[in-house]
């Protein structure tokens, strides 16, 4: 019974190693940004709260969920200290997105 402890965290089942490359701007890198960002999504959809029934069961309902977080994210939720869209501040976007415009990409 020792091993079916009701929060107990599971077991690894194995890494994989592998070379990540490119040229990062050294002014732009910083863990800070990356936490940031995992923060956001946490709290942002509750499948990513501990101890929640909000979870995945497929990793396909997962996959679309995190694309329509960040979907909506960049291009239609005006950010207060932007002022605008991150998509609109980055140049790729010229106006905010609305939540029918999103949904049109599904299909």
């Amino acid at each position: 019974m020792e091993d079916q402890r009701k929060y107990s965290p599971v077991d690894c089942t194995g890494t994989k190693i592998r070379k990540i490359t490119g040229n990062p701007s050294a002014q732009y890198v910083s863990t800070s940004f990356v936490e940031r960002q995992n923060l956001t999504m946490r709290m942002s959809m509750r499948r990513f709260t501990r101890l929640t029934n909000g979870f995945s069961k497929k990793v396909d309902n997962l996959f679309h969920a995190v694309a329509l977080h960040f979907m909506y994210y960049n291009f239609a939720r005006i950010h207060k200290t932007l002022r605008v869209t991150p998509a609109m501040e980055a140049g790729i976007a010229d106006h905010v997105w609305s939540l029918e415009e999103i949904a049109t990409l599904v299909s």
